[in-house]
């Protein structure tokens, strides 16, 4: 009898300037977000999450998630190496805790897609009166599991740490019905909805590579993201992003209406515990030497 295969996805900090026991408990929350939320969500994921201090920790077969100051042009979200093994990269900085959410973005991403190029086929999308809804014929939707509902103000919190909220597979149901979940946390109400800060990429009708993206602008845009020349559809969707949209982006996910202010808060109090932790274990260190 076959075995699941137990993947391990790692935050390594390569900006070196979050804290260790901060990283730590982030690693502990998307860990839970995994196990008790997405894997029971969506089928066929089994995996752990866990934080190592150098790239020197990473072990053959871990998935890493690097966390960096910067990104240039289409290095966004998760990606494939030379082995076919998915990564990710993700900007961290220790000034602003809301990093978080783009973790556990990308980590939910390359679990229900480790590869970038899945698809699934439901009603068509268009957008009418700045919003996006069904349309006609059908499309094949590349499996993005937060980007319809990734701004920060759709997070909830595990733990003092806040995630992103994702889809489930229902997202793709040919019609709404009553008491079904199409995002884990219920932002989205209704299959293919997608709310501001967010994006959806798909192939048309006419077999063209599109995205309805609602980032820094006052209603959703269409936009033709051309053939994907050989790399998976999610690298390509980030590449023809750009480097000004990617940017816009993040800052969208950041802008739109903020962590919503109970989430704040326990963020806000976990960064307390952690400060008084580190001042007891200093105080400990000084009497330790006396």
């Amino acid at each position: 009898m076959s075995t699941q295969q137990m993947n391990s996805v790692v935050l390594v900090d390569l900006t070196g300037t979050i804290d260790p026991a901060f990283l730590s408990q982030v690693s502990s929350a998307l860990d839970q977000q995994v196990t008790r939320d997405l894997a029971t969500t969506w089928s066929g994921i089994s995996a752990h999450v866990k934080a190592v201090s150098s790239l020197s920790s990473l072990r053959r077969g871990d998935w890493p998630v690097y966390l960096v100051a910067t990104l240039p042009p289409g290095e966004g979200g998760y990606h494939q190496d030379k082995n076919k093994r998915p990564y990710a990269k993700v900007i961290a900085s220790a000034d602003d805790p809301s990093w978080t959410v783009d973790a556990s973005h990308e980590v939910c991403e390359m679990l229900v897609d480790p590869y970038g190029s899945r698809l699934q086929a439901s009603n068509g999308i268009m957008i009418q009166g700045g919003q996006v809804v069904d349309g006609d014929g059908t499309f094949e939707y590349l499996v993005e599991a937060c980007d319809p509902c990734e701004a920060n103000n759709f997070a909830y919190e595990i733990a003092g740490v806040a995630v992103s909220d994702f889809i489930t597979p229902n997202y793709y149901d040919s019609d709404a019905r009553p008491g079904v979940r199409y995002s884990f946390q219920g932002n989205i109400t209704r299959p293919r909805q997608m709310l501001e800060g967010g994006y959806i990429s798909f192939v048309n009708a006419a077999d063209e590579l599109q995205q309805i993206l609602w980032v820094d602008t006052p209603q959703p845009v269409l936009k033709t993201l051309g053939p994907a020349n050989g790399m998976s559809l999610r690298e390509h969707v980030h590449l023809q992003m750009g480097e000004a949209a990617y940017k816009a982006k993040h800052l969208q996910r950041r802008k739109a209406g903020g962590l919503r202010k109970d989430i704040q808060r326990r963020v806000n109090a976990t960064s307390i515990e952690l400060e008084a932790a580190r001042a007891r274990a200093g105080l400990l260190k000084t009497l330790h030497r006396l």
